[in-house]
């Protein structure tokens, strides 16, 4: 559902320099609570020049992408798509209108409002923008000047021949967003709502209009970039000297940074880094000394790419298990808005498992069913895959060195992300089986993280459900596990005392006995009915 609200003035953290604002919103400095009492524009009933821009969790950006598009327009409309920031109240302090998704909807969803509210305020003019700091507000006089020579749609960045319209438009740009819509494409526009297919919907649907291409600035940091995202590969590595270098050589383009943690190898893995390291200016050495284990190994690198100001960090083995080619799969939904964190799934269907040993598979399926209670996802699956990715913004809200330090990690981490509801999804990648050679030992390893899962299930019941809010079905869990015991035991001595023993207390005691069994087991099922009900829009 999607309500137009405003929230509190005064951003709910402490005031700091969030703005440089000039003639292009880049050079005088401003202070959030300076402007929180500045007099807020009234929505108009028809406005030439509307700036729109979609945002989610941007309170580090968004303040300067607004006051510069406000130099250019008349209104200027930001569209928050469930943002758990301060967001709404920086833009709101700023003068925006805004426009609040109750629910995450994706950038498709966002664009949908957009046009449709352009509609409603008879908008003769939109130019939409992105509100993390990734095109210049400084570049919109260009892309009117473009409109306002009779093209009814511009978009910004150089362009070649687009097939489908018949014009020039660029071809590498996603149209919707960075450009300019004149009244007859804000018209014709309509959305479906899937954030990846927008700019195609957008081409056919100006089909037959004048269309045209702007050159769009370079992005304030250079380097790589995923749609528009900075990411980073976090690879740990032990004595994976025979395949750390195809990882490496797998590495896509668009990854701006890949952080190779050698975990005390004892073997050349730590110099192969090194030598790539020198090739490749995106490979960055990290060697741990002696081995801390692959949780600490990851943490090192996420740590590092929130220092390096990277927006999503994924995580490929050492050992070449992880195609590349699935690394998008993982990454879109995040730079849509749809989840914090993202893992594959290889357990989805018997296709996906092929190449899975047996043994492992039962150990999988077995600490799936665990970790579904410890971590509260209860419709993830396959916790022990290793390949994910997650955002920076995430991380930097996450207790890092907390988070379990060996093999395990992964489970103990959807704990942490379910304690600070952030959404989790599984994509769907098949396992990939080749010359590596595994490190666990199931039969050690399942008993081990069986008894940290106990205690993180613990932890997470203490600490969301009585710290940090309530919830009876904490209740329900403590009574549901004394119960329970307590009937089984009882139903089991009744035996005793009836085979054994011989007295005549088989109807009363065991009658006492399963009531007791089965309230316990009620109290089970209900708490985790609650918990399911609780963890629904985290979880999926």
């Amino acid at each position: 559902m999607t309500t137009r609200t405003r929230t509190p003035v005064t951003p709910a953290r402490t005031s700091e320099m969030v703005i440089d604002d000039g003639d292009d919103g880049e050079e005088t400095i401003l202070l959030v609570d300076s402007v929180a009492t500045r007099p807020k524009r009234e929505r108009p009933g028809s406005i030439r020049t509307l700036v729109a821009m979609p945002a989610y969790n941007e309170e580090t950006s968004i303040a300067k992408t607004v006051v510069g598009a406000r130099q250019h327009a008349d209104a200027v409309l930001v569209v928050d798509d469930g943002s758990k920031d301060d967001t709404v109240p920086i833009a709101e302090a700023l003068g925006a209108m805004v426009i609040r998704h109750t629910t995450n909807k994706g950038y498709g969803g966002a664009l949908q409002t957009i046009f449709s509210t352009a509609r409603d305020l008879g908008a003769e003019e939109l130019v939409i923008i992105d509100s993390d700091g990734q095109h210049s507000p400084g570049e919109i006089p260009r892309l009117l000047a473009e409109l306002r020579r009779g093209n009814d749609v511009v978009i910004g960045s150089a362009g070649e021949a687009c097939a489908s319209c018949g014009t020039k438009v660029p071809d590498t740009t996603v149209p919707g967003r960075f450009g300019a819509y004149g009244r007859r494409a804000i018209e014709a526009i309509r959305i479906g709502g899937n954030g990846v297919s927008a700019g195609t919907e957008i081409l056919a649907q100006v089909r037959g209009m004048r269309v045209a291409g702007v050159p769009a600035a370079r992005p304030s940091t250079d380097g790589p970039r995923y749609r528009g995202k900075r990411i980073a590969v976090v690879i740990p590595a032990y004595n994976e000297e025979e395949l750390i270098g195809e990882v490496l050589d797998g590495i896509p383009d668009y990854v701006a940074k890949v952080y190779v943690v050698n975990d005390g190898s004892a073997d050349a893995t730590g110099a192969i880094i090194e030598d790539y390291s020198r090739r490749d200016p995106r490979i960055v050495p990290i060697h741990h000394n002696p081995n801390r284990g692959v949780g600490a190994a990851i943490t090192t690198g996420y740590k590092r790419a929130v220092t390096d100001g990277m927006e999503i960090a994924a995580v490929m083995a050492g050992d070449n298990q992880m195609d590349p080619a699935y690394l998008p799969s993982l990454l879109d939904p995040i730079v849509d808005g749809r989840a914090e964190y993202t893992k594959g799934n290889r357990l989805i269907n018997e296709a996906y498992r092929t190449g899975m040993p047996p043994w492992r598979s039962f150990g999988n399926s077995l600490l799936t069913f665990l970790t579904k209670v410890a971590s509260g996802y209860w419709q993830m699956m396959d916790p022990q895959n290793g390949y994910t990715a997650i955002s920076t913004k995430a991380l930097a809200e996450l207790p890092l060195d907390s988070v379990y330090q060996g093999y395990g990690y992964c489970n103990n981490l959807l704990v942490w992300l379910n304690i600070h509801n952030m959404t989790v999804r599984d994509v769907a990648i098949p396992a990939r089986y080749g010359r590596e050679k595994s490190k666990i030992r199931y039969s050690t390893y399942i008993p081990r993280v069986s008894k940290l899962l106990l205690g993180n299930f613990l932890f997470r019941l203490k600490t969301k459900y009585i710290q940090m809010g309530f919830h009876p079905l904490a209740f329900f869990y403590a009574a549901g596990a004394v119960l329970t015991p307590i009937g089984m035991i009882g139903g089991l001595v009744t035996l005793w005392e009836k085979l054994v023993m011989g007295y005549p207390v088989l109807f009363v005691h065991g009658v006492l006995s399963f009531l007791v069994f089965m309230m316990g087991m009620q109290f089970l099922l209900f708490a985790m009915l609650f918990d399911m009900q609780a963890n629904s829009a985290v979880g999926h």
